[in-house]
């Protein structure tokens, strides 16, 4: 087993957290479940819930430049030649603090290969009436400035409904061009001609969609609001709303996600990620936050479900 499992159950709402890259492993209310949840003695299937820090997604090439110096991270996505998804998705998380309906799981992020810092980490996952609230927060421990960005990969369910049998939106004006190795490239507005299939804002049908795509410019930039939500055919929802740090998404829905038996078999999946900063941000420095020393950060999104008819 991959380390530590945590429970909280209450009130209706049921979360499963493993120590290993602090990842959400299941998420259901009254019996529903809005995360695609893996067994305990797995490692997270494609990321499945992990944090994602202190970058999400990709640095190009493992290699950024800090403060003029050039830093040289150690290769984690041999395949595409990148740095994947940050420094601790292999990492046990420990367990800081823990009430009836909350949990909070810290990690550091010590001097290594190409990452020159030591930052102390937490991830709070407190339940809601109808959901969940993630709060990310982070203290630079260095004598230095250090750079911070964050996300989270979960995948996300409306009950037993098939993932292609949902509607897809996602609030996001702009979305990155891609290079061969999922690179960023360009920036695009979504309803430019010839298109049309990036633009997830008035709703589309999941099935058929292949995407793995960052999205900027979310509803949440005056505040925190829902900036993406899957809809079933009978008008439940589950709903992912962000704070105004968490300014990307990176929509990715594989075909051949590894879901057991017991949720469907393998197959169609759907992530929606929130993230502080885009794909390759070491490198563009976009949305890349500066933390000074003995400066700490904090930053939320989380989870709500809506039933038909628009109750719990």
């Amino acid at each position: 087993m991959p380390g530590p499992q945590y429970l909280l159950d209450h009130d209706g709402v049921r979360l499963e957290v493993a120590a290993l890259a602090a990842a959400l492993r299941s998420l259901s209310v009254d019996g529903v479940q809005l995360t695609e949840p893996y067994a305990p003695d797995v490692v997270a299937p494609m990321g499945c819930g992990m944090v994602l820090s202190p970058w999400p997604n990709r640095v190009r090439d493992a290699v950024w430049e800090w403060e003029g110096e050039a830093q040289k991270l150690d290769v984690t996505e041999p395949k595409l030649h990148n740095a994947s998804h940050g420094l601790l998705r292999n990492t046990g998380y420990t367990l800081v603090e823990r009430n009836d309906s909350s949990l909070t799981l810290g990690a550091l992020i010590a001097p290594q290969h190409g990452w020159p810092f030591l930052l102390d980490t937490r991830v709070r996952y407190e339940l809601d009436a109808d959901g969940l609230t993630v709060t990310h927060e982070v203290t630079n421990l260095s004598e230095c400035t250090a750079p911070w960005a964050v996300g989270a990969h979960p995948y996300f369910r409306v009950g037993d409904v098939p993932c292609e049998q949902l509607t897809v939106t996602l609030t996001g004006a702009t979305r990155l061009e891609l290079d061969d190795r999922l690179n960023p490239v360009a920036v695009h507005p979504v309803d430019v001609p010839g298109d049309g299939a990036s633009d997830l804002r008035d709703g589309r049908p999941a099935r058929g969609l292949t995407l793995n795509t960052g999205y900027g410019e979310l509803a949440n930039r005056g505040g925190r609001a829902d900036v993406a939500w899957l809809t079933a055919p009978d008008g439940s929802c589950t709903t992912l709303w962000a704070d105004t740090a968490f300014g990307w998404i990176q929509a990715y829905t594989p075909h051949d996600f590894p879901r057991d038996a017991a949720h469907g078999g393998p197959g169609f999946a759907i992530a929606l990620e929130p993230m502080t900063a885009p794909p390759n941000a070491l490198n563009s420095g976009t949305d890349l936050i500066r933390l000074e020393p003995g400066a700490s950060w904090a930053g939320s999104w989380g989870v709500r479900y809506t039933a038909a008819g628009g109750t719990r």
